[in-house]
């Protein structure tokens, strides 16, 4: 049970029942960690809004989801791994490639350096050297795209920790994490 009320679209008012509509328009559903970060309008507009932006960013909908899982699994955030799971899959990466992303790995050079440089923003707390931004730039990606990366992983500490602390229930299919944090 959540640890906070899961706030229904039908029970808000003003500016939060139009985000909760949105969210519901995107997705054709609502899902539970929206509805508790509704607790607060101002969380829930971050939120969403952090979502969008990122949404047309230019690293692309499935390394954004590959970094979403690898963050997931590092925090034990079973909610964000379900959910990112099940999009990622929509975002055209395969169950094979989902699977790496959560132990941070890939086939593809460009695309573990982006998760590599992920897991160590989250394991050393944004502590990075000039060396780890280096090697990400030198693996073929802009400063546009590293600091697109960063901002994926900030937006899931965001969501790994609303689900985790509040103990949210998970509303998308299963997946079981393969490192508990």
């Amino acid at each position: 049970m959540s640890r906070v009320p899961l706030i229904e679209t039908r029970n808000a008012t003003g500016e939060r029942h139009a985000l909760l509509a949105q969210i519901h328009g995107a997705f054709g559903a609502t899902p539970a960690m929206f509805k508790a970060a509704a607790n607060s309008t101002a969380a829930l507009k971050s939120l969403w809004g952090f979502f969008g932006a990122l949404g047309t960013g230019t690293i692309g909908a499935k390394l954004g989801e590959q970094i979403a899982v690898a963050v997931a699994d590092r925090n034990a955030c079973e909610y964000c791994l379900a959910a990112h799971t099940a999009l990622g899959l929509k975002a055209g990466a395969t169950p094979e490639e989902l699977s790496a992303a959560q132990a941070g790995a890939s086939s593809d050079p460009k695309t573990a350096a982006a998760l590599r440089f992920a897991l160590k923003l989250v394991d050393a707390r944004g502590q990075t050297s000039d060396a780890d931004v280096q090697a990400v730039r030198d693996a073929g990606f802009s400063d546009e795209e590293i600091v697109e990366i960063l901002a994926h992983v900030a937006l899931n500490l965001f969501t790994n920790y609303i689900n985790i602390a509040f103990a949210v229930p998970v509303d998308f299919p299963a997946v079981k994490l393969r490192r508990a944090a």
